[in-house]
C-alpha cells in the first residue's frame, strides 16, 4: 500500500478536518445525483474540508454515479466512498474513481471469531490493492457485537485493519458520549487516528474534538437537522464559524 508510511490526517491541510456525508436524498438516479452535486458546492465551498459518498438512501449503483461525477468535475477534492453492507464494493469504487478514502462501518467485533478470521484475509488483501485510507469503525452504530472480544481486543485488531478509528453512539445524528470517545482514546493512544462519526453539533464539537482527530458530519448540516433534510448553508456556515474559533485555539496553544 503506498500511503504506509502517511497517516490519513496528511490529506488535510487544516487540523481537526470535518468530512461531510452525502446521504443521496432523492426520488430517482437522476434527482439523486443533482441533489449530491449541489450538497458537495454548499459543503465544500463553505468549509467542510471533504466528502463521503454514501448509498444510505441510494444504492451502490447512484454512489457511483456520484463517483464518476467527481473524478471527471471535480477531483480537487477529497472524497471518500461507503457501500453500506459491501466492503467489497466500496473497495472496487474508490479504487476505479481514486478516492482518498473508504469509510467501513465495522471492521473489528462485528463477526464471530471463525467469520472475522477469513474477514481478516479479506480486509488486509483489499488494503494491498488500494491507495485510499480506510476509517474502520469499532462498536459502531447499528453494527452487532459478536467477537466475545473485549473492547481493547477489538480496537488493537481494528488499528491492524484501518488507518483511523471511526467512533459513534448508538444511532445517526445521536451525540456519541464522550466517555466513549475517552475510553476509545485511551486504548489505541494519541499517534492513532480517531474520528468521531456521528452526532456532532456546533454545541458539542469542542469537547469531543479535544479528544478526537476530525469528525464525520450530516445529519446537523441539514435544515431539520436530520438525515433526510435538505443541507443548510446557514447551518453549514455557523458551524463552520464555531469551528475555526477552535482552530485558531488550539494553533495559539500549539
Amino acid at each position: 500500500m503506498s500511503n504506509k508510511n502517511r497517516s490519513f490526517l496528511d490529506l488535510f491541510k487544516t487540523v481537526k478536518p470535518i468530512l461531510g456525508m452525502i446521504h443521496l436524498k432523492g426520488e430517482n438516479r437522476e434527482e439523486k445525483l443533482e441533489i449530491a452535486k449541489s450538497e458537495i458546492d454548499q459543503l465544500i465551498e463553505n468549509g467542510i474540508d471533504a466528502v463521503i459518498i454514501e448509498n444510505y438512501f441510494g444504492s451502490p449503483e447512484d454512489v457511483e454515479e456520484v463517483l464518476k461525477y467527481i473524478y471527471k468535475e471535480r477531483k480537487d477534492i477529497i472524497y471518500g466512498v461507503n457501500i453500506l453492507d459491501d466492503d467489497q464494493k466500496g473497495f472496487e469504487l474508490a479504487n476505479k474513481y481514486e478516492a482518498k478514502f473508504i469509510q467501513i462501518d465495522s471492521v473489528s467485533g462485528h463477526l464471530e471469531i471463525d467469520k472475522d478470521e477469513m474477514y481478516d484475509e479479506f480486509i488486509q488483501k483489499m488494503r494491498e490493492q488500494t491507495n485510499a485510507f480506510v476509517l474502520g469503525g469499532v462498536r459502531f452504530k447499528y453494527q452487532p457485537y459478536l467477537s466475545g472480544r473485549t473492547l481493547e481486543e477489538d480496537l488493537k485488531i481494528g488499528m491492524r485493519r484501518c488507518d483511523a478509528i471511526v467512533v459513534t453512539g448508538t444511532g445517526t445524528g445521536i451525540e456519541t458520549n464522550l466517555d466513549k470517545i475517552k475510553e476509545f482514546r485511551a486504548i489505541i493512544g494519541d499517534e492513532f487516528s480517531l474520528i468521531v462519526g456521528a452526532g456532532l453539533t456546533a454545541e458539542n464539537f469542542s469537547n469531543q474534538l479535544e479528544l478526537a482527530d476530525g469528525a464525520i458530519i450530516g445529519s446537523y448540516l441539514k435544515d431539520n437537522y436530520k438525515d433526510n433534510g435538505n443541507v443548510s448553508v446557514e447551518h453549514v456556515n455557523y458551524f463552520i464559524s464555531e469551528l475555526q474559533k477552535f482552530r485558531d485555539q488550539l494553533n495559539v496553544k500549539n
